[in-house]
């Protein structure tokens, strides 16, 4: 049951992000796709320290201890 419940959440995040992916590639859109968003994250620092990069650095470190590491 909770296996189930577990596999249909991440399809849902899955299929909504698709969703608004696809939106933001549409012409003329103002929402901006994960590339965007990934890139400003990227040029984010606080003085010399890049904040935006350790963060995704952190966050892919995170996904990658909880999803692969068994």
């Amino acid at each position: 049951m909770m296996r189930a419940l577990a596999i249909g959440g991440f399809l849902t995040a899955v299929l909504l992000f698709a969703a608004v992916e696809w939106a933001a590639r549409r012409e003329g859109s103002r929402i901006p796709s994960l590339a965007d968003v990934c890139a400003f994250v990227m040029r984010y620092e606080v003085g010399p320290v890049p904040v935006g990069r350790i963060g995704l650095f952190g966050f892919w470190w995170w996904l990658g201890w909880h999803f692969l590491a068994r």
